[in-house]
């Protein structure tokens, strides 16, 4: 107690310490292992709606392809009438974009909220949209792969970039803190285990499907794909998502 009480003293208001761990106190019972059941109302054997909302965010951020740009850069831009030479190159630079773009993020989550920066969904529907034009409406050369002209190619060069920030500045970091703190303490190990499940297997869904996509819609179809997931998922962060900031993990509610 005394432990726990001089380190939320160091984090916070001295004066609130010893209110704050009984908070904490109450909403943890000793006696209760953490459970999968918790995760049900016990009424309708259903899953929480918060637990849902974890699971969605979770899946979502996976859904608008941005690990597609990640695993198979090169073969994208390859794809795209680029060479080899240029689709590695453009491959690094959109990785080096992206870290910027979350570093931005790391220094504005505690500044303007968690939620507010789910406007980044808008910027990748739009720039994945543009993409999905680009490659859609080029012609195949004799060696299968698309023909871009310069300006087009420059086209699909910036758009690509463009979501690549915005997905930095929102979906990529914010889903995760945003995941870390949403559950109640009650719930928060097996919500956070499930979310996790989520994620990962809809990583490894959109990753095994992105070579069919290619072979069967193309480069724009795939994108068009993922531009209508990008604009879902800005739809669920408005209409779904709740602020944490500013909120103990005591406070959250289910």
């Amino acid at each position: 107690m005394a432990q726990a009480e001089a380190v939320l003293a160091r984090l916070s208001h001295p004066a609130d310490a010893a209110a704050k761990v009984q908070k904490i106190r109450a909403t943890l019972d000793a006696n209760h292992r953490p459970r999968m059941q918790d995760l049900f109302i016990q009424t309708t054997k259903r899953l929480h709606p918060i637990v849902w909302v974890g699971i969605a965010i979770a899946a979502l951020q996976q859904l608008i392809g941005i690990n597609v740009v990640f695993y198979y850069g090169e073969v994208l831009w390859r794809a795209g009438g680029f060479s080899a030479a240029h689709a590695l190159l453009i491959n690094v630079i959109g990785g080096i974009i992206n870290v910027s773009a979350t570093m931005a993020a790391i220094l504005l989550i505690d500044k303007i909220g968690r939620k507010p920066l789910f406007i980044g969904s808008l910027g990748m529907a739009l720039f994945l949209g543009i993409l999905a034009v680009v490659f859609g409406t080029a012609e195949v050369g004799s060696d299968g792969n698309l023909v871009l002209g310069d300006a087009a190619g420059r086209i699909a060069l910036v758009s690509a970039n463009l979501y690549s920030v915005c997905f930095g500045i929102s979906w990529g970091p914010v889903m995760w803190v945003l995941l870390g703190e949403m559950f109640p303490n009650r719930i928060r190990g097996a919500a956070l285990s499930l979310a996790g499940l989520s994620q990962w297997g809809t990583n490894f869904l959109v990753t095994m499907t992105f070579p069919i996509l290619l072979g069967t819609i193309g480069l724009g179809g795939a994108y068009s794909l993922y531009a209508i997931f990008a604009a879902i998922s800005g739809i669920c962060a408005w209409k779904f998502i709740r602020e944490t900031k500013g909120r103990s993990l005591e406070q959250m509610e289910l």
